[in-house]
């Protein structure tokens, strides 16, 4: 979101104010562009982690304040809803052992957090979205105490006018297909979904190649990582949070739908050729959600020689979630850019979460150099209907790829997306220790064709043929899940019993 914005109400003059404000920040944004104002001495990483938390029976516990009291660690701050917490690793460089140095990181940071949140009754999940979230979960009253998220909350139903409508139909288990209807009045179905974030730091020129092979990976992405199968006791798409996540906050009526309005979580619709066409596209289709507006004149600052903060700019892009974002931030006073990958879930270990991340930022390099980029071979809309394919059967799905026509996704790694991605790797200096060790899980991944979700909806299917109800099923998943976590074995080798 950028920043946090303050309590008062907006009156219609702070939308004129806002989106002139906003336009000035664009301007000066291309002046940036053209004028080579960007920092770039290396290629940096980072990573944010949402976490959910549980309670002794599974069930989600609203005590982030306390546990945040307790650690008293930067690094960690709220989330939308109050059983939400999120974790901010420092950046680090791509190359040599950093990968290996963030597993530790994550390590150490989430052992301070579950014994903060031991300490009030609580304990951590990392999970694309908690099973155990009933409809009650829902209720306004359970948004984090603070402005912005009070704000959003009430900025996107004055926009819809309505109700948020959940409506999806899932993957078969077991031969069924599960269907969800379901009504909220609150923006808290997104704090259901909780995702990882990676971030990868860029030179302008480089900006338009990562990000649109970025695009290219997402379907990919979610069905080799997927594991958010669980919402409102049904079983849905094997990464529900992809769905989910565009309704819980979509502004659109049907009649807006219908009339092509286009989402606020965005896909997006074409190739780019510069970050400039992401930010231009935010400014010209989305009116502002949160218009409030600072004291800085950006081109004051960059005529006096400093790096603007393009605050606006940056607020307002903050409310248009893509699943690639363009990232726009100052750091010591020096400008610079990143694309932020959104389309992964939590979980379900640190290994895996690694796993996932040097497979990205290895096949993302590897697309990006190609002589003959991928993108140039295949259509934007082929691109998005595989996120869409791969979010919703997983391993199940059939994704199209340029030279090949339609594959599932194992088989597309195996064969084409592995190789290069161990050679990104190795063109980003990344220690052959810390590429064979992720993209070794990877591998068995596929092998073994068991992610997150397919191991969630396995066991919870065995339990009701047990003889379990449905809640007592996801409970007890949930808690042989949060068991396997611990052991720290990738979810590949983990068993169903």
């Amino acid at each position: 979101m950028g920043k946090d914005v303050s309590a008062d109400p907006f009156d219609p003059r702070d939308r004129g104010r806002y989106r002139r404000k906003v336009q000035r920040c664009l301007d000066t944004l291309a002046r940036m562009l053209t004028e080579g104002s960007f920092s770039f001495p290396h290629k940096h990483i980072g990573l944010e982690v949402e976490l959910n938390l549980v309670d002794d029976k599974m069930r989600p516990s609203m005590t982030n304040t306390m546990v945040l009291e307790a650690l008293n660690d930067p690094s960690f701050t709220t989330e939308l809803g109050q059983h939400n917490i999120e974790l901010n690793v420092p950046p680090r460089l791509l190359a040599g052992d950093s990968a290996r140095e963030i597993e530790d990181d994550l390590r150490s940071y989430l052992g301070r957090a579950s014994a903060s949140a031991a300490e009030s009754g609580s304990r951590l999940a990392m999970i694309g979205i908690l099973p155990t979230l009933t409809h009650d979960h829902f209720d306004q009253k359970w948004l984090t105490n603070n402005a912005r998220y009070s704000l959003l909350n009430d900025q996107i139903f004055a926009a819809r006018g309505e109700q948020t409508v959940l409506s999806m139909e899932g993957a078969p288990l077991r031969g069924k297909k599960e269907r969800l209807r379901s009504f909220a009045e609150s923006i808290l179905p997104e704090a259901a979904c909780t995702s990882v974030q990676l971030h990868l730091q860029v030179a302008p020129e480089e900006f338009a190649p990562h990000w649109n092979a970025a695009q290219c990976l997402a379907g990919v992405q979610v069905a080799l990582g997927a594991n958010s199968p669980f919402l409102l006791g049904k079983a849905l798409w094997h990464e529900t949070r992809i769905p989910l996540f565009q309704q819980a906050t979509d502004t659109r009526p049907e009649e807006l739908k219908n009339q092509g309005v286009r989402p606020r979580v965005w896909f997006g619709e074409r190739w780019i050729t510069s970050i400039f066409d992401l930010f231009e596209e935010n400014v010209r289709y989305f009116p502002g959600l949160l218009p409030e507006t600072d004291s800085e004149d950006p081109v004051e600052a960059l005529e006096a020689g400093n790096a603007p903060k393009l605050t606006e700019l940056r607020l307002h892009n903050g409310t248009v979630w893509r699943w690639n974002r363009p990232v726009y931030d100052v750091v010591d006073g020096k400008p610079h850019l990143r694309v932020e990958n959104r389309v992964l879930p939590a979980g379900p270990t640190v290994l895996d979460m690694m796993a996932n991340a040097a497979f990205f930022y290895g096949a993302q390099r590897a697309l990006a150099e190609a002589e003959r980029p991928v993108w140039t071979q295949m259509s934007f809309q082929a691109a998005e209907e595989n996120l869409y394919a791969g979010a919703r059967l997983g391993f199940d799905a059939q994704l199209y790829w340029p030279g090949i026509g339609w594959i599932p996704p194992d088989e597309l790694v195996l064969r084409v997306l592995l190789p290069l991605a161990h050679e990104g790797l190795r063109q980003s200096e990344v220690s052959d220790a810390a590429r064979e060790r992720y993209l070794g899980v990877i591998e068995q991944r596929c092998l073994t064709r068991r992610t997150g979700s397919r191991w969630q909806r396995e066991t919870v299917a065995l339990a009701q043929e047990r003889g379990a109800d449905r809640d007592t099923a996801l409970a007890g998943m949930l808690a042989r899940y949060l068991e396997l976590v611990s052991s720290e074995q990738p979810v590949h080798s983990w068993p169903i019993d």
